[in-house]
């Protein structure tokens, strides 16, 4: 997905009426090397959100771990020549900055989660929660925070 079209997905979201906007994404190594290859790195903008979708990731026994997007690590985007970067100046905090990055496009206001995959989208053997190759991380998480969102409970 270009720059472009995450601004167009985040805002057409906005305007299409959406309330909250959740992605998946396998989008760094960095998330692997901080939390291995059965725990998604989990990052947003509204801590009661992250939370809803971290209450329903343990529901569906999907492991996620909240991270934060420091605003210290924003001016690792910044750019000489171009309005932002889309990775940080060095290996460090990489996950981090690759947050950041997609909470530029986020419309004001709007809650966004943000799962990082890169780890748990593939398994290299068969274990007690997947089958060995692809493994579906994320969707039963989405789909408990589908159910939450239609019927929300007393």
């Amino acid at each position: 997905m270009k720059e472009n079209e995450i601004k167009i997905a985040f805002i057409g979201a906005g305007r299409m009426g959406m309330t909250h906007v959740r992605n998946l994404a396998t989008l760094t190594g960095a998330v692997m090397v901080a939390l291995g290859k059965r725990i998604a790195g989990l990052m947003g903008n509204n801590d009661d959100f992250t939370g809803q979708v971290s209450d329903a990731a343990k529901w569906a026994g999907e492991s996620v771990w909240t991270l934060p997007l420091p605003d210290e690590y924003r001016s690792a985007l910044d750019s000489p020549v171009a309005d932002l970067k889309n990775i940080g100046g060095d290996r460090y905090g990489g996950a981090l900055t690759a947050g950041l990055f997609l909470s530029e496009f986020v419309p004001e206001g709007l809650p966004w989660a943000h799962l990082d995959i890169a780890g748990t989208a593939w398994s290299d053997e068969e274990t007690a929660e997947t089958c060995k190759g692809a493994t579906g991380f994320g969707v039963r998480t989405l789909l408990r925070l589908v159910e939450r969102f239609a019927a929300p409970e007393a």
